[in-house]
């Protein structure tokens, strides 16, 4: 690997310092040369008196010294009796421990793994070891070095160690075989792993293109791919066109495979509007159980609360406000039925309507829960409505199956204790979220669904709220009007403008909207920067880092978050002689840094100030780094009240730069001030409901640079972001639904 600029280090492990089980990130020390050097990298099932051969490059820290970063990395089996002592006595097979090891080794000396490996029986003749536990140790050994074989084999296709410890997990021993077999089995619901490199796997054993199992390993990444397009289906047309170019075949060969793909139960086909549409089996059971369920609790609605009208005139007398009649729609629609789903844009009183029917729901005597996407959305409901909230990862309380996959435990068998569920931002709730919410629904639980439809879909798949609402089978109030005090806010005004298809009110200098004209990328960057870091702190007192955010309408171009995040960084946070700072990959992590979680994480640990704990940080979740533990290989970031640590493998993966966030990502959150560059945005992303979604982020202030006609590309362009999903055909769909 010297070609590639890597340099070589070979050694016996001497001792573990710090290692790292979910993405086996380690710090070990390494006798080298003579000498005990620092090693750190990605290390799995790494053990003392192991040799191996490493490649990376070396890299020094005043304090903590030289140490030898690892980007790769080979081992053989301790070849020595000592090496192999101190390897059993370390605890790398189960079952021997130190004395045990010492045992072992004075009884066959250097022939002490191979013995244990191929000939267990004799393990039976040392004091200590019963003939059943000889074959356990054996056992163990051998899994041992079979998943380090496994290491080998696909490592050297570029797949990542955490990665083939999931396909150890799925297929044992048999791992190698399954992969030559069929490699396509790599890609995998639960494994994941890139199609391109299954299909290196499979040009290295030459199997032909048009093999049977790469097409319908094809047709089923296709559809996967496009779950993070948003897609929970695709038109068949489009798909069989879509994986003949991806895999250059004939579309005859692609639709073979869907065929024999749809026989096989592992894609479902429906025919919506005389075109058939193709799902992966888990995406259609889920949209048809969300179908069935919400069409039941039609069928089945709780005891209606009567006397609505005589109670809302109490609150109104008790706090002193007037209801509209779409507020007083809403509240006997929630009362009288099972299911609301209530609707409206900044300032026409969602928030009022919905403390009024929870008021009136606990004078009742039902208990109501109240649950948002975020934590961020959950604090917010928290504060208007004075009442816990909690986000609904937390509601249905993650825990992990046989497989290390995360589950709720809250479903059918274990269901929420509530009399009524209101659920906020439910745009943002995408299909595999929301059918685990009604699974864990008790029967005859109201369900109320808060949300702003002109905003922009979930981040995961499906299109839940739109759906529901274009059924038109669900109890559906718009909010509309907007009420006197919030029309002395631009922001609110100005978002009913966009939704209306009207330019915003763009010459105003004494509101809280306001346009910056900028027609050069250059000057509108250091505009930003400017406002940001000097102009708006110096004005309003607001802090760059927890008060002002700029949300970008994408992550490329001159006005992106990549691009923007650079800048920002250095003029709000810039480096110091003595603040900490680590390099993980491509990306600086600085003490100080605004930084963002991009992927959920269920299992992540987190801790508060009074001692409490636990686990799971989620995609959008945002926060400030606090520490870098280098010796430790880590670095603890605050989100909300949360301590989290991060190992800085996980760092690298997981967290990103936040001082600018794309508009699709800041969903769910709210901030102070907000600055939305507006100036050659990339035509895919000039619609209105991205626009609009950006602009209502903002509580305070808002601050568009740009040019008035980009603006109005964005408002003139009204195409809701465009996705296929099958809720909305399954709701409509004649007949018995039966609940899966």
């Amino acid at each position: 690997m010297a070609e590639n600029g890597l340099l070589e280090l070979k050694g016996t492990v001497e001792h573990v310092v710090y290692h790292n089980d979910k993405n086996q990130y380690t710090v070990l020390e390494m006798a080298a040369g003579g000498e005990v050097v620092t090693v750190v990298g990605a290390f799995p099932f790494v053990s003392e008196g192991e040799e191996l051969q490493v490649y990376g490059t070396w890299t020094s820290h005043p304090s903590f010294g030289d140490q030898f970063k690892a980007e790769a990395f080979e081992r053989a089996r301790p070849a020595t009796t000592a090496a192999m002592l101190k390897y059993l006595s370390s605890g790398a097979v189960k079952g021997i421990g130190p004395a045990m090891a010492r045992r072992i080794i004075d009884a066959f000396g250097a022939q002490a793994l191979t013995v244990i490996e191929e000939d267990p029986g004799r393990l039976a003749q040392i004091k200590g070891i019963s003939p059943e536990k000889a074959r356990e140790i054996s056992e163990e050994l051998k899994r041992v070095y079979g998943i380090r074989e496994l290491m080998a084999f696909l490592g050297a296709y570029g797949v990542r160690p955490e990665e083939t410890v999931l396909v150890w997990k799925a297929f044992g021993e048999a791992s190698v075989a399954c992969i030559q077999s069929d490699p396509y089995c790599l890609c995998g619901a639960g494994l994941d792993i890139s199609f391109d490199i299954a299909d290196a796997i499979a040009e290295s054993m030459e199997m032909p293109r048009d093999d049977a199992s790469r097409v319908q390993a094809g047709v089923l990444y296709v559809l996967r791919h496009n779950l993070n397009n948003g897609h929970t289906c695709l038109p068949a047309d489009k798909l069989v066109r879509a994986a003949a170019q991806l895999l250059g075949v004939e579309t005859e060969a692609v639709r073979d495979a869907v065929y024999t793909l749809t026989q096989n139960f592992q894609i479902a086909a429906e025919e919506f509007d005389e075109r058939q549409f193709l799902f992966l089996k888990e995406q259609y059971a889920g949209e048809s159980y969300i179908a069935a369920r919400m069409k039941s609790m039609l069928r089945m609605p709780p005891k209606a609360i009567t006397g609505t009208p005589d109670q809302l005139a109490q609150l109104e007398q008790q706090w002193g406000i007037r209801y509209a009649d779409k507020q007083r729609e809403a509240v006997e629609a929630a009362l009288g039925q099972g299911i609301l789903i209530l609707t409206g844009g900044p300032g026409t009183g969602k928030t009022t309507t919905l403390n009024a029917i929870i008021q009136l729901l606990e004078r009742a005597g039902e208990k109501v829960y109240l649950a948002a996407p975020t934590g961020r959305a959950a604090k917010r409901m928290s504060e208007v409505t004075g009442r816990e909230a909690k986000t609904l990862h937390r509601m249905l309380q993650v825990d992990w199956d046989e497989h290390d996959n995360p589950v709720f435990t809250r479903n059918e068998r274990n269901p929420l204790e509530c009399d009524c569920l209101v659920i906020d931002e439910l745009s943002m709730v995408d299909a595999y979220v929301f059918e685990s919410v009604l699974r864990a629904l008790p029967l005859s639980c109201r369900l109320i669904l808060v949300g702003d439809s002109d905003q922009l879909p979930s981040v995961g798949a499906g299109n839940v709220l739109g759906d529901l609402i274009a059924s038109g089978l669900f109890p559906t109030v718009q909010l509309k009007e907007i009420f006197r005090q919030a029309m002395e806010s631009l922001i609110v005004t100005n978002a009913h403008r966009v939704v209306g298809g009207a330019l915003p009110e763009l010459r105003r200098r004494d509101g809280d909207f306001f346009f910056l004209p900028q027609s050069e990328p250059e000057a509108a960057r250091q505009l930003i920067v400017d406002l940001c870091a000097k102009r708006l702190p110096k004005s309003y007192g607001l802090s760059p880092v927890t008060d002002i955010q700029v949300l970008c309408p994408g992550r490329k171009a001159d006005l992106g978050t990549v691009e923007l995040n650079k800048l920002l960084r250095e003029a709000i946070n810039p480096a110091e002689k003595g603040k900490p700072e680590v390099k993980l990959g491509g990306a600086i992590f600085r003490l100080g840094d605004k930084v963002m979680q991009v992927r959920n994480d269920y299992d992540l640990p987190w801790s508060r100030e009074d001692g409490t704990g636990g686990e799971g940080v989620f995609n959008g979740d945002m926060g400030v780094v606090t520490a870098i533990d280098r010796p430790g290989g880590a670095l603890h970031v605050r989100i909300d009240d949360k301590d989290v640590l991060y190992d800085f493998e996980r760092a690298q993966d997981e967290l990103e730069p936040a001082y600018a966030v794309t508009v699709h990502k800041s969903q769910g959150n709210e901030f102070p001030a907000v600055i939305l560059p507006v100036l050659r945005t990339p035509s895919q992303l000039c619609y209105r409901n991205l626009l609009y979604t950006g602009i209502t982020r903002a509580k305070q202030l808002l601050i568009l640079v740009g040019e008035v006609a980009v603006l109005r590309k964005m408002i003139e362009n009204d195409r809701k972001t465009r996705r296929y999903t099958g809720l909305g055909k399954l709701l409509l769909r004649d007949g018995k639904d039966e609940i899966v």
